[in-house]
């Protein structure tokens, strides 16, 4: 009998999660997807005909309390934020950082095969920009955690897909890359926008089975 693997997914709602979640429902390989979300699901989002999802209301602010949900196979990072959304650079951290940082550790003391996260393209704890000194940092320290298993970051560029807050400058800057993004080739290739459905499907790519 194939071995049948269980998930646990933090930012299933998001776009990237919510992309990710459809297709680990839809994978053979995957018996339980368990979601730790801050309200309930909404489940015209998924197609789960096998009832795989376990969706679990929590308080991000006492992660660590949730330890046990970190028993499964693969776990997979979908938290982020922006700094417009969180209200101030310290709240961006906290999500983009602190509780992705807590989630790896969990994943080692529970002995997940695998965690994967999702990062920025240009990440680098060296940067004068925010956004990428802070990926860059999460990048460093979740490396730096000893015995994690099978850690793997993917470095998106601007996402591809329908969210449910308008973000204007990010908007603006999709449909500038589009136009561009013909001209993007060799070292820039990396720059052009991606879908929320291949980041997703990388991320598995990235698992250990």
């Amino acid at each position: 009998m194939t071995e049948k693997y269980k998930a646990l997914v933090l930012g299933a709602s998001g776009l990237v999660g919510t992309a990710l979640v459809n297709r680990l429902c839809q994978d053979e390989r995957y018996s339980q997807i368990t979601c730790l979300v801050r309200s309930p699901l909404s489940k015209a989002k998924y197609n789960d005909p096998l009832n795989k999802i376990q969706a679990i209301v929590i308080d991000f602010n006492k992660l660590e309390d949730y330890q046990g949900y970190f028993s499964v196979n693969h776990v997979y990072c979908c938290l982020g934020t922006t700094i417009k959304q969180a209200g101030t650079k310290s709240q961006f951290r906290f999500v983009d950082f602190q509780l992705v940082h807590i989630a790896a550790q969990l994943t080692r003391g529970q002995g997940a095969k695998s965690f994967v996260w999702i990062s920025s393209v240009g990440a680098n704890a060296k940067s004068n920009n925010f956004y990428l000194k802070v990926k860059g940092e999460l990048e460093n320290a979740i490396f730096k955690i000893p015995q994690l298993k099978n850690a793997a970051a993917v470095r998106p560029s601007l996402l591809l897909g329908e969210r449910s807050e308008k973000r204007t400058a990010e908007n603006m800057g999709i449909v500038l890359a589009k136009f561009i993004a013909p001209l993007m080739r060799g070292p820039l290739a990396k720059y052009r926008p991606v879908s929320a459905e291949q980041v997703a499907y990388q991320m598995i790519q990235l698992q250990v089975f």
